[in-house]
């Protein structure tokens, strides 16, 4: 899932954008995942988004969906920004 901000991610001189990678492997006691149900994210499967993993990759990787997505809420990226907080130890 992309989590940069649009105007990062548009901006001519960003080559990369910050993504948080999910997995359909729900844990929902994993203390640095965000749960997501399929109906959120418009993916076939509910899902968790693993804050321990965020990275960044190549917009010249990246590739269209399948199906259209949707787009996730403001709230759960800000989860998600708690989540890595906890990954790297700054928060409960």
């Amino acid at each position: 899932m992309i989590v940069s901000l649009d105007a990062r991610n548009r901006h001519e001189r960003a080559d990369t954008v910050l993504v948080v990678p999910l997995t359909t492997s729900v844990h929902k006691d994993a203390p640095t995942h965000v749960f997501l149900p399929a109906g959120e994210t418009g993916l076939q499967a509910d899902s968790a988004a693993r804050a321990e993993d965020v990275t960044v990759v190549r917009k010249r990787n990246l590739i269209e969906p399948r199906t259209r997505l949707m787009q996730v809420a403001d709230k759960r990226i800000c989860e998600l920004a708690a989540m890595v907080k906890t990954a790297m130890g700054c928060g409960p």
